[in-house]
């Protein structure tokens, strides 16, 4: 059988996990063929291909980023980008795709496999918000980037009596900002999945800082909001392509604590420093359990489906059902951010 394998959507730590166990387990376990589409979507559009063999794969574990590069790119919106897809796929005799991405390129995997494609897909995004998977390959390393961030962020807080505010991703869910925070010990965690209210953080932060601490540090998801009808006013600060601008909800946050408060305040941006660097065995682990279990799915004739963890199990999840939801932090996750503010 020919495979067709692409990465697509923004990068991160892990995929190459993923790559090195599809073709592994394509070559070594069934004999299929596995052909590489560099650059997302755009390379089947363009017919940018490449025959994967196990030198392609030797020693990319501990490399982040992606050995077939990444687009941000949906042929679903593009002219003739669905035309374009087909033929390619005609042309290579691609008798099925494992498609690797976040909610953007799923949702272009699902568009295909409506065209009668057989697709697999496998959920990566440090976001953490692919619905269906209780972990998605690049979250864990996130974490302990921005929880490590956190704490080297702490003693020059505390040298310099400051409040420090620390911008990380999270557009549509706070999954990095919470676990970070509560990991690294941060005193407010803003999160999308609860507006705030710029004038308790006022409050809380003078109480703190007159009561029994000299510092203070708030961390803040690219995507939270203040409430509707608070007096802090916003609105999130997109992109050409409808992402959300790195640091502007940083800036203005901390803009408005040293203005309220007096207090020195500076932000750190972790922004794309959150992607980078070697993945955590979880991620190579996670990535590689998932490229085994989308071969095996394939050759078994599933499709339309993603690989998921639940319950440290990894199951395939209909497609349908993932499309369109995005997966948010718990509540009871959200208490413990508060409760040990």
């Amino acid at each position: 059988m020919r495979i067709g394998l692409l990465t697509g959507g923004g990068d991160c730590p892990g995929l190459n996990a993923a790559i090195r166990a599809v073709v592994k387990q394509g070559l070594g376990e069934y004999g299929h063929t596995i052909i590489g589409f560099n650059n997302g979507w755009k390379g089947v559009v363009d017919g940018d291909v490449r025959t994967m063999s196990r030198e392609d794969i030797r020693n990319v574990l501990p490399q982040g980023g992606t050995l077939l590069g990444t687009a941000r790119y949906h042929p679903h919106a593009a002219d003739g980008g669905m035309d374009a897809v087909m033929a390619t796929l005609e042309a290579e005799r691609i008798e099925a795709l494992i498609c690797i991405g976040g909610d953007g390129t799923l949702h272009a995997a699902s568009k295909v496999a409506e065209e009668g494609v057989k697709i697999v897909a496998i959920p990566k995004t440090i976001d953490n918000d692919v619905y269906g998977t209780d972990l998605s390959i690049g979250f864990h390393t996130a974490v302990n980037i921005a929880t490590e961030a956190i704490d080297r962020i702490h003693t020059t807080a505390e040298s310099h009596n400051r409040v420090m505010v620390v911008e990380v991703m999270g557009r549509h869910a706070g999954w990095i900002a919470v676990n970070a925070g509560i990991a690294g010990g941060a005193e407010l965690v803003l999160a999308p999945e609860e507006p705030f209210d710029m004038d308790r953080i006022i409050k809380f932060l003078k109480h703190r800082h007159r009561s029994h601490a000299n510092f203070s540090i708030v961390v803040v998801a690219e995507g939270a909001l203040p409430k509707e009808g608070s007096s802090m006013q916003y609105e999130a600060q997109l992109g050409k392509f409808g992402e959300i601008i790195a640091g502007a909800i940083g800036e203005r946050v901390a803009n408005e604590i040293a203005t309220r408060t007096g207090f020195d305040t500076r932000l750190t941006i972790l922004g794309h420093v959150q992607r980078g660097g070697t993945p955590t065995p979880t991620d190579r682990i996670l990535g590689s359990r998932f490229g085994v279990e989308a071969v095996d799915a394939i050759s078994r004739g599933e499709t339309n489906v993603m690989t998921a963890l639940r319950n440290e199990e990894v199951v395939l999840v209909p497609l349908e059902e993932i499309a369109g939801k995005v997966k948010h932090v718990p509540a009871d996750l959200l208490r413990v951010a508060r409760v040990l503010a």
